[in-house]
């Protein structure tokens, strides 16, 4: 159904804040006319936006959506679970026990209001699964790793060749099934240059170079990581990508934390992506060299990692662990940020047809954050108070391509009650297995 949206507040990066604004939306799900006081045509459903701000969708560029089943149980225990011993690990996810994990993962980061995700993890016909029932964008991945799974969580890098198999022939099974369903496109995802051999990145870069698609991986997420390449590779995590020729446009790396000048230099001068995971880097005391990163060339996207779905919250650490790391500056601000957090993670990542912005052509991609919030207001720059002030739990309604995928809090297509319910059975029978 057409729609038209009266009586919204739009917030832009880039141009000024814009009260009482109507959009109209086509049945293709494009915005057609933005203004004041808009004519209804007659084919189109009218909303009441009762003065919301209203701004672009999210772009989360990187997730394992089945990982909330640590959540609020490792963040005291080491920096990722896969190299945590004694927590529920991916390999010991049935498929039905991955996707209870990874729609209520989605849901989260959906009802806090990204509009496209990027997920990657054991399991990935689940995860596209999951995105698809919920209707968003997703970009999917199955997780590629040839190191052992249980040997990495205690500490010790041994290879299993039959485990790369599985999970590369998973990713690619994934690819064939999924790649252009509905809103569902489809990544190369090896997890980490410590947890995949030289071998298995090779593949993938021969396999990134024949089908084009975006490699994404951990980077430098860890100085355990540095170490172990350093000493399998004679050479930094940064240069062995570049070694293998996957440092280009078509890197989405995440993390970026324990990077030597010369890496950050040889790193933004390739133009490569960053996924910046500042929540999660601060809960285990790191922050990632973003400014540096950024000056250099680097691409810049935002994410929550898991950790939580809450893009605000990202907003928010990304200028404090920049500021931590650079002292008092002002250098990145709330505009910056929230590009990051819609146009910038849009244009670095391909396959999809989102754009991160509210613009005539662009595809209806939004969020609503509830007019009556008081931590919203007072409302005189918008990116301002989105990013230095915004939460999760003021997004009401979120739209993707001209359809309402939650109203009033509650998505539209799945019962949240259904999920929360099946996410937590499968939760409570892991953590007893793990003791």
């Amino acid at each position: 159904m057409a729609s038209h949206l009266k009586n919204v507040v739009l917030v832009t990066a880039d141009s000024p804040l814009r009260q009482g604004v109507d959009l109209l939306i086509d049945h293709a799900g494009l915005i057609t006319e933005i203004g004041p006081n808009l004519t209804t045509p007659e084919t189109h459903d009218v909303i009441d936006g009762r003065g919301a701000l209203c701004l672009s969708g999210f772009v989360n560029s990187h997730n394992h959506s089945p990982l909330m089943i640590v959540r609020g149980m490792v963040e005291d225990k080491g920096f990722a679970p896969a190299y945590i011993p004694n927590v529920p690990q991916g390999h010991w996810l049935s498929p039905d026990e991955a996707l209870a994990l990874a729609r209520l993962g989605v849901m989260e980061m959906l009802c806090a209001g990204a509009t496209t995700i990027v997920d990657y993890y054991l399991h990935p016909d689940a995860l596209a699964q999951a995105a698809h029932e919920f209707g968003l964008r997703a970009m999917v991945g199955g997780r590629i790793m040839d190191m052992d799974s249980a040997a990495l969580s205690e500490g010790r890098f041994e290879r299993d060749g039959a485990l790369g198999d599985a999970t590369l022939k998973a990713a690619l099974d994934c690819q064939d099934k999924w790649d252009g369903v509905d809103r569902i496109t489809t990544i190369l995802a090896p997890h980490a240059p410590d947890s995949c051999s030289r071998d298995m990145f090779s593949e993938v870069a021969r396999l990134a170079a024949k089908s084009g698609k975006q490699v994404h991986t951990h980077l430098s997420q860890s100085q355990m990581e540095v170490d172990q390449v350093i000493a399998r590779e004679s050479m930094t995590p940064t240069e062995f990508l570049d070694d293998l020729g996957l440092l280009s446009p078509d890197l989405i790396a995440a993390h970026c934390i324990f990077m030597s000048d010369s890496d950050i230099a040889r790193f933004g001068a390739a133009k490569a992506v960053v996924t910046h995971a500042p929540i999660g880097n601060a809960s285990f005391g790191a922050a990632a060299p973003i400014v540096k990163l950024r000056d250099a060339g680097a691409q810049i996207t935002l994410c929550t990692d898991t950790k939580s779905a809450d893009i605000f919250e990202a907003m928010r650490m990304a200028i404090a662990s920049a500021r931590w790391r650079v002292g008092m500056s002002f250098d990145l601000d709330a505009a910056t940020v929230f590009d990051w957090a819609t146009r910038g993670g849009a244009q670095a990542l391909k396959g999809h047809d989102a754009t991160g912005v509210l613009e005539i052509g662009a595809p209806a991609d939004l969020i609503l954050l509830d007019p009556l919030a008081p931590n919203l207001c007072p409302v005189i720059d918008g990116v301002g108070i989105v990013a230095h002030s915004g939460s999760a739990a003021n997004v009401t309604d979120v739209m993707v391509a001209g359809e309402w995928l939650v109203r009033d809090r509650r998505p539209t297509r799945v019962s949240p009650e259904d999920v929360i319910r099946d996410a937590q059975t499968v939760c409570r029978d892991l953590w007893r297995r793990a003791g």
